[in-house]
């Protein structure tokens, strides 16, 4: 598998403007480990191994234990997640599938959110999950490798 393309070269000010974001994030009240288990579950459901790969290597070098990352995939059926990372991991999921039901995000899975993360959090945590899923789209459209940016 080949890169199509690298959207940092072509269209930097966009690259930096999603590096804004990120930098928001990292500043942000949304605790890191929610950050990288969101990061890691919505690209895992948007099928994105260079994100995949990013954010579980990424997570590990914070500390994530390895049961955490293998279980991301499970987490409604794993031991490892707090409540407040339970309700983040169930929004990221429902705003990452926004067509596969007719509710997009529901009011349950909102007020559970509500219910661990001030609004500040919240807002930081949909920013998040929007980021995510904007990488997601960028790096699969791209074929971007898994990988990869360990070695560059």
């Amino acid at each position: 598998m080949k890169a199509r393309m690298s959207v940092a070269e072509l269209a930097p000010e966009a690259y930096q403007a999603m590096l804004g974001l990120e930098g928001f994030l990292r500043s942000s009240t949304l605790p890191h480990a929610t950050l990288e288990l969101v990061k890691l579950r919505a690209s895992q459901i948007n099928g994105c191994g260079f994100c995949v790969d990013m954010h579980s290597h990424e997570a590990k070098k914070a500390g994530e234990s390895d049961e955490r990352l293998f279980a991301v995939a499970a987490w409604r059926e794993a031991p490892y997640f707090t409540d407040a990372e339970r309700a983040a991991l169930a929004l990221a999921e429902e705003a990452t599938r926004l067509a596969d039901r007719g509710e997009a995000v529901p009011d349950a899975v909102w007020e559970e959110a509500a219910r661990h993360h001030d609004e500040k959090t919240l807002a930081a945590l949909v920013v998040a999950i929007a980021t995510i899923n904007a990488w997601n789209r960028i790096c699969v459209t791209t074929r971007q490798i898994a990988g990869s940016y360990r070695r560059s």
